[in-house]
């Protein structure tokens, strides 16, 4: 296994979550050839019972999917989503940025500020900003979470338009040039917004030098 290899190896098992190209390039000694490193190691997991997958645009090893079971008993029991809640995230995914009344327009009822508390709190979904349009109202998108949640490597994994039309829950009125939207890319009409950077996990600490 090369260097390179070893080293992202040693990233990813470090990492508190997914690391894109651009995080490990930022970590790694110039040049590195980073393709070359994750096919090595994406090569050397196959198999295994931990793999290397992408999701959320990013790079963190897991436990191969037949194995899952073996997790059964400690995991918690995830928090199910209600019928209104699950609507609601399939609209944001499928039509962010979007404000809760285009919300309430697709699904035809009020959206319950209690759902959509729910999908900020589980950290599905968060608010991206402000239209600059007549009473400022909140944008809101999907996250990485939402994308790590469903094992999906970008918004463009999600299913078709046609399968989500014939749901309901997108609306009928979609330009015939309409995408799926990049949940990273800014809208004409909003601000940036700061990325955060990736955290890893510390397991070591250095002498406490006071203590000298």
């Amino acid at each position: 296994m090369s260097d390179t290899a070893r080293e992202i190896e040693a990233l990813l098992f470090a990492a508190a979550g997914p690391l894109t190209v651009e995080d490990l390039a930022k970590r790694l000694p110039q040049g590195a050839d980073i393709a070359a490193g994750l096919a090595d190691l994406s090569a050397l997991y196959e198999g295994r019972g931990v793999v290397l997958v992408n999701v959320a645009g990013g790079w963190r090893f897991q436990t191969a999917a037949d194995l899952a079971w073996l997790m059964t008993e400690e995991r918690e029991e995830p928090r199910r989503l209600s019928k209104a809640a699950q609507e609601t995230l399939a609209i944001i995914a499928y039509h962010q940025p979007v404000t809760r009344a285009e919300i309430e327009s697709v699904r035809g009822v009020a959206a319950s500020r209690g759902t959509l508390d729910v999908l900020l709190e589980l950290g599905l979904v968060r608010m991206r900003g402000r239209r600059r349009t007549p009473g400022r109202p909140v944008t809101f998108g999907t996250t990485d979470a939402f994308l790590e949640h469903y094992g999906l490597a970008s918004i463009a994994d999600l299913p078709g338009l046609s399968e989500m039309k014939a749901a309901g829950l997108l609306s009928l009125d979609l330009p015939p040039d309409f995408a799926v939207p990049d949940p990273n890319a800014l809208a004409a009409d909003e601000d940036p917004l700061e990325a955060d950077a990736p955290e890893f996990h510390v397991d070591f600490l250095g002498d406490d030098e006071s203590a000298h």
